[in-house]
């Protein structure tokens, strides 16, 4: 079972730089496997980190073992020479740590500011990963028609990884699902609108038994929250409850209505949360690989900006120490193989 971080955006990562990179850091040291680092843009307040590549770059210097992801690069927004250039570097200075999740931006102000037709951005979504994947494992590329053109070019250098880093596909429609099963390609499961869209969606797709197979490599997305006791990983929970609400988009909850909140509060431990003890923790993740099929989970500690930095740690540490050794033992180590 591999078990990533994620949930480092917005105001989750405001504060002192060297405070962030030391907790991801510790994340190394505590044995987590991956972490996953998100994309968005042109936002003067509650953004400080909207490149995941710049970010990557300063957890690897500080980190020997962990694998950073990107969770997600946005394809449409990048010219694909520049991106694959800049992805190849970062898998080489990391000595090929490097996930690379993709998917299309959901702000239709991100694409009006570059100037990109809307209707173009799956085009360009597909476009440019086979420019990526070209890039790397040819060398030289060249385009001819669609978003982008330009003669045969060199790109460098060389991905530490070969053929090229894992990549992974972020997205809820029928048109990202498809691609990823006809490229059998990892999708990384979604946590603010629940899976089972995708995975409703993925199961309606005619699929050989390899493709089939590849429901193992799915990333499942969870908040966590545990404590020594199971009411200290519900007091947990509840501190970050209305912060989780509030910004919900895909379903929202009036947080003034008692019943409205107690409802959503048994949804959210249904359908997106780990809460428990550490021996809780590991029943509802094994609970999950069974029912789900994952085999890679993806958790958030500091339920998006909804608990402070002590606590995200404090529950880091707990569940380092008791958690993640039971969670090797469910199911084999996803394999990290590029597509």
């Amino acid at each position: 079972m591999h078990i990533g971080l994620t949930g480092w955006q917005s105001e989750a990562a405001e504060g002192d730089h060297r405070e962030l990179l030391t907790i991801f850091q510790r994340a190394d040291e505590l044995g987590f496997d991956s972490l996953w680092l998100a994309e968005y843009h042109f936002k003067r307040i509650g953004l400080t980190y909207p490149s995941p590549i710049l970010l990557a770059a300063a957890v690897f210097a500080r980190t020997e073992r962990m694998r950073v992801g990107t969770g997600i690069t946005l394809v449409p927004l990048h010219h694909p020479l520049i991106l694959a250039e800049q992805l190849a570097q970062l898998d080489v200075q990391s000595n090929g740590r490097l996930d690379v999740g993709i998917g299309r931006p959901n702000d239709p102000a991100v694409l009006a500011a570059l100037g990109i037709d809307p209707a173009t951005k799956h085009e360009r979504f597909v476009a440019g990963y086979e420019l990526l994947r070209a890039a790397w494992t040819d060398g030289r590329v060249a385009s001819a028609a669609g978003p982008w053109r330009f003669d045969a070019t060199g790109v460098g250098p060389a991905p530490a990884q070969q053929p090229h880093p894992p990549i992974y596909v972020a997205g809820m429609s029928a048109e990202s699902i498809g691609f990823a099963v006809e490229r059998r390609l990892p999708v990384l499961l979604s946590l603010e609108r629940p899976e089972g869209l995708q995975l409703e969606r993925w199961r309606d797709l005619p699929k050989s038994p390899e493709q089939a197979a590849d429901l193992w490599r799915f990333s499942l997305n969870r908040y966590v929250f545990i404590g020594r006791t199971t009411a200290e990983a519900h007091a947990r929970l509840d501190r970050a409850l209305m912060p989780i609400l509030r910004r919900r988009r895909w379903a929202p909850v009036d947080v003034n209505d008692p019943e409205a909140v107690r409802a959503a509060r048994a949804t959210l431990i249904r359908d997106q949360a780990i809460v428990g003890s550490p021996d809780e923790c590991v029943a509802e993740i094994a609970r999950l690989v069974r029912e789900v099929g994952t085999g890679h989970l993806r958790c958030v500690f500091n339920a998006l900006g909804g608990l402070d930095r002590a606590t995200t740690l404090a529950q880091m540490e707990l569940f380092a120490a008791e958690v993640l050794p039971a969670c090797r033992a469910i199911g084999p180590t996803v394999p990290v193989t590029a597509a």
